[in-house]
């Protein structure tokens, strides 16, 4: 059964191929805005479409079948909660700039909790 958050299991990755691993320790704010923005599937079609490329507010209206303003209310979501960022501009075919989003990192443990214990 799928996870809520895309992977890519096609091949072992370890820390050394694709970055460091980063825990996440939340306090309950956090990961309530965490956990808010992940609950909705266009949410997590957008991560997983931007896992395969990073891409514009229009790009990911087109990947995901949703409005330009859908896509812009879960790319606040998936910002805020610090799971999308921005990774450049681009123009569009009329000349306009348009901000390209990105994940914020590959690998990501996340762990809901008042302390951490070893």
């Amino acid at each position: 059964m799928p996870g809520l958050l895309p992977s890519h299991l096609e091949q072992d990755v370890t820390p050394e191929d694709d970055g460091d691993l980063r825990v996440l320790s939340l306090t309950e704010d956090d990961a309530e805005q965490l956990l808010d923005a992940l609950s909705s599937d266009t949410s997590r079609a957008i991560l997983a479409s931007l896992e395969e490329r990073p891409a514009a507010v229009s790009e990911l209206a087109e990947s995901v079948s949703t409005s330009l303003q859908n896509v812009r209310h879960h790319i606040d979501n998936l910002e805020e909660a610090g799971l999308v960022e921005e990774a450049g501009t681009r123009y569009s075919v009329k000349g306009r700039q348009m901000t390209v989003y990105a994940p914020t990192q590959d690998s990501l443990v996340v762990v809901a909790s008042d302390s951490l214990t070893e």
